[in-house]
Order: C-alpha cells, then sequence, then structure tokens
C-alpha cells in the first residue's frame, strides 16, 4: 500500500475514540517489526524518526527503508518526522515526501512556537501534509534537546495557540518525559480532559515508554489519538542483540542479531497497538478490525 497521511488515520481514532500507535524507527529491522507488528494487528500505524535519526542516515535513506516495507503492507503506513527541529528539516521532510511533520518549537516562547509552527503548517497544507505542534513542554532528554522536569501545557493557551497556527494535531505535556523514567510519572489526566475542552483537533501523548497501559487506556478516552514510543523500542532491539552475544560471543552475522532485535521489536509493537486500539471507548479490549 502507498504512504499515506496521518490526518484520516487521527480523525477516524478521534471518532472510534482510540489510538494510532507511532514507534520510532533506528534502522532496517525495527522498521520491518513494526510494519509486520501492524500486519498482524490489522492496524494503521505511524513510523518515525528524530532529528538525530535523521542525521544519522539521511532523511533519503530512511524515506526509502520505510517506503519499500509499506508498499508490501495492506494496512495505511504512515512516515512522521518527530520533534522537527527547525523549519529548514520540516520542510526537507516534506521534500523527501515524508506524509506527516512535526514541528516543536515548545523550547521557544509561546509566540515564537506560535509563528514557527503557523510556517511550517502553511508550507506544508498546500501539499495536503497534516503538521503536530508542541505546547507546553515534554520532560526528559529527546535528542540533543533537554527538557528537564518539562512544563504542563495550558488549556486556554493550547487553545490560543490551535487558533493561531491552524496545526492538525496537538502534543500535550501532561507529566510524560522523554527517556527512562527515575519513577513512577505522574500524569495530569485532570490537566488532558481540561485541554480536551477546549481545543477540538486530535492530540499526542509523547515520552510514553515506560507509562502503565492503564494510564495509557485512560488518556486515550480523554482525547489521545496518537501514542508515541520509542525508548522502549530502542531496549527491546537491544536487549535482542544483548541475549545472541552473550549466547555465543563469536557470532559474527549481523542478521542472528538483528533478527533477535527484531522479534522483540515487534512484540512490544503489537502489545501496544492493542492498548492503543478499542472497542465502545475501551482502548486495548477488542479484536482489531480491518483498516478502513
Amino acid at each position: 500500500m502507498p504512504f499515506v497521511t496521518s490526518k484520516k488515520m487521527l480523525l477516524d481514532a478521534q471518532k472510534g475514540n482510540y489510538a494510532v500507535g507511532a514507534f520510532n524507527v533506528e534502522n532496517m529491522e525495527m522498521v520491518m517489526a513494526v510494519i509486520e507488528a501492524a500486519e498482524e494487528m490489522r492496524a494503521p500505524v505511524i513510523l518515525q524518526t528524530t532529528p538525530s535519526t535523521v542525521k544519522y542516515a539521511g532523511l533519503n535513506l530512511y524515506y526509502a527503508n520505510v517506503k519499500a516495507v509499506a508498499e508490501k503492507a495492506s494496512v495505511p503506513i504512515a512516515l512522521h518526522l518527530d520533534h522537527g527541529s527547525s523549519f529548514e528539516l520540516a520542510m526537507q521532510a516534506l521534500r523527501e515526501g515524508y506524509t506527516s511533520i512535526m514541528i516543536d518549537g515548545s523550547h521557544e516562547p509561546l509566540e515564537e512556537n506560535v509563528l514557527l509552527s503557523k510556517a511550517v503548517v502553511d508550507a506544508c497544507h498546500p501539499a495536503q501534509i497534516p503538521v503536530e505542534g508542541e505546547l507546553g513542554r515534554v520532560g526528559g532528554k529527546e535528542d540533543e534537546r533537554e527538557g528537564g522536569d518539562g512544563g504542563l501545557t495550558s488549556p486556554e493557551e493550547a487553545a490560543y495557540f490551535v487558533e493561531k497556527t491552524g496545526i492538525d494535531f496537538l502534543a500535550v505535556s501532561i507529566g510524560t518525559a522523554h527517556g527512562v523514567y527515575s519513577g513512577v510519572p505522574n500524569i495530569r489526566v485532570d490537566i488532558l480532559k481540561e485541554i480536551k475542552k477546549k481545543v477540538s483537533i486530535p492530540l499526542v501523548l509523547h515520552g510514553t515508554s515506560g507509562v502503565a497501559d492503564d494510564t495509557v487506556r485512560e488518556c486515550i478516552r480523554e482525547g489521545i489519538c496518537k501514542v508515541n514510543y520509542a525508548t522502549d523500542l530502542r531496549i527491546a532491539y537491544s536487549e535482542g542483540v544483548k541475549e545472541v552475544l552473550n549466547e555465543n560471543q563469536s557470532t559474527i552475522d549481523p542478521k542472528a542479531y538483528g533478527k533477535r532485535g527484531k522479534a522483540l521489536v515487534k512484540q512490544y509493537v503489537m502489545d501496544k497497538i492493542s492498548v492503543c486500539r478499542g472497542f465502545n471507548g475501551e482502548p486495548g479490549m477488542r479484536k482489531l478490525q480491518s483498516p478502513t
């Protein structure tokens, strides 16, 4: 199936009260694992690359890699620039063929974030490519950016931001963090409920690796339509590699440990898709339907 944009995916999720899993990929094996998992679960999926991932191998290589696997899939696949760090990078991804763009101006003052996000929206919408923005600041570290303790999204500022920018999706900060949590995260579902009252577009949850599945389900019930996973995929792949090398340190064929890493990533993705998808408002409780 050719690439699709993320817009219909998330509008369908919003209407159906479930979420689409968005998974960060670092190499060929992870790309294959995510799409194989989506095929088995009969669910749409979003693959994502961050600026540091793009810097490592280039937009063109990741685009070609995902495109080659996605074309053989029977479920909708979108390719998303995660945490786009500049207008220039967003435009490069747009020209390369990415079907979903995030511009992250959350580290800037509100008005500068508005101007940057609107500029990306104005450039992407004529090509019918949706744009995700972020307001508030998700804690932890994403690529080279330090989020510190984060900064919660203001529901009132969220309404203003959405109106002024025209973004399609809003990533909110409600207590999640990028990277590995040092304790149990305090997820502010109460703030999410207030944001949902103020804005009508699909909402996005970042920093979900390590958040309890039941908490994610609750967030989906309150308006989250896209759930991002990154750190735990890296952990799963790395654990697979370590297992093979621990079993036989003389292993020299990358396919041997790549296969194990791929298998662990695939299982993780299948588990999280089951959390994100839902029936009658109860995410993760239904047999998945064939995607529309």
